[in-house]
């Protein structure tokens, strides 16, 4: 085997390397994702029988705020956190607001 081709081949191992490591990342970010989700879930419909706001600005922002440090202490860019946040604040709300519809269109609801 020349020289090109066994580089080659170790630019190869070591770019495979780390894309295994960036699905097994990926792979636990979905699995938390999903567990969050049923967290949420359950506040949707603790607020739809309470007949609570599917949004919290408040909470919002204190959760914006505790990312951010969050990812500044974890060495993250805080931006990239509060993007994150920003993204799964939207879904969230909008799941709570189809909860909410759901529930007034029920009988008795």
């Amino acid at each position: 085997m020349d020289q090109k081709t066994a580089t080659e081949q170790q630019v190869a191992t070591e770019l495979k390397r780390f894309r295994q490591g960036i699905d097994n990342i990926d792979a636990a970010l979905v699995y938390l994702l999903a567990e969050r989700f049923k967290y949420t879930q359950a506040v949707g419909e603790f607020k739809a029988r309470n007949r609570l706001p599917p949004a919290d600005p408040r909470r919002e922002a204190q959760q914006i705020e505790r990312l951010r440090r969050l990812a500044k202490d974890a060495d993250l860019d805080p931006d990239i956190a509060e993007k994150y946040l920003q993204f799964i604040v939207k879904e969230v709300i909008r799941h709570h607001e189809v909860i909410a519809a759901k529930l007034e269109t029920k009988p008795g609801g």
